[in-house]
């Protein structure tokens, strides 16, 4: 297998990218956007500097993971004659099933057609493709090319060679695959989105502010960074949808969102992103700075 499709040219689809291409795969970025794939690009090689400074990598495998990627603004040109299709669009249920019915139509007989999806059900998605047994979840950690964890999703009809294959793709891309089935949330999101809403209750509740909040899992926890901290990194937006779709899914009173997670969506608080969630973010390096609504 050498040549790849990412569809969406995002956070998760530039960092996808960035890593097949560094290991020595074709790809094709594809966005419907041209400043997208622009801007997207501009990181990809801001990352590859950063490794390069890191020596992490050599100046030769810059230029070769730059000569290996290629953009695209039509779906159809950019799927052409793919063995592998990950679509890494934004986290909306509508919008990734017409992408797969797109794919159903665009793609090559026998090509693998992967998720990048954090939530919404593999057979679902499967179910509006010819062929859902090609269909999988493959779902990366942000930062793409620095987190290890690939976690594998089979959808009830995912065809075990194709399983396998995938598995094996994520070895050669450095990463260490975990597989698991088809439930809502999977197992990375079912277990750490109800943890960061636990902490915005608390915070909502006025058990502790945002600071102690964190610190007390950072230290007491031993967790890389906050989860009110990690929700701003996330998209508190991404986490609304997410735990909509668990307390869909499952049915149970301890998936519904925080009333305060759902106003500060409402409001456009949505983390880093917008600049303003838990935490407030200024200037060029996304400095960090505590909200002064959310001190004690």
């Amino acid at each position: 297998m050498q040549k790849v499709a990412v569809i969406g040219a995002g956070t998760m689809g530039n960092g996808i990218a960035h890593v097949f291409a560094q290991n020595g795969f074709t790809v094709h970025l594809i966005d419907v956007a041209q400043p997208a794939l622009d801007k997207a690009l501009d990181t990809i090689v801001r990352n590859l500097n950063r490794q390069l400074a890191k020596e992490i990598i050599t100046e030769a495998v810059k230029q070769s993971t730059i000569n290996n990627l290629h953009t695209f603004t039509d779906l159809a040109a950019g799927v052409k004659d793919a063995e592998l299709v990950v679509e890494a669009a934004t986290e909306n249920a509508d919008l990734k099933l017409r992408i797969f019915r797109d794919l159903d139509q665009f793609t090559a007989p026998g090509a693998i057609l992967a998720t990048n999806t954090s939530s919404i059900s593999i057979t679902k998605i499967a179910a509006v493709t010819s062929w859902p047994g090609k269909v999988i979840g493959m779902h990366f950690m942000n930062p793409v090319p620095v987190m290890k964890l690939v976690e594998i999703i089979n959808g009830y009809a995912t065809e075990s060679e194709v399983t396998d294959t995938v598995r094996e793709l994520s070895l050669k891309l450095g990463k260490v695959p975990c597989i698991v089935n088809d439930y809502p949330g999977f197992v990375a999101n079912r277990i750490l989105m109800p943890m960061i809403n636990e902490a915005i209750c608390a915070l909502h509740e006025g058990v502790a502010g945002v600071e102690s909040i964190d610190t007390v899992m950072r230290l007491g926890m031993a967790h890389p960074m906050g989860p009110l901290q990690l929700a701003d990194f996330i998209g508190l937006d991404v986490c609304l949808s997410i735990l909509r779709v668990l307390h869909d899914g499952f049915g149970q009173p301890k998936y519904a969102p925080c009333p305060l997670l759902v106003n500060m969506v409402t409001a456009g608080h949505l983390g880093v992103k917008s600049g303003k969630g838990f935490y407030k973010y200024e200037g060029a390096g996304k400095d960090l700075t505590v909200s002064d609504r959310f001190r004690q």
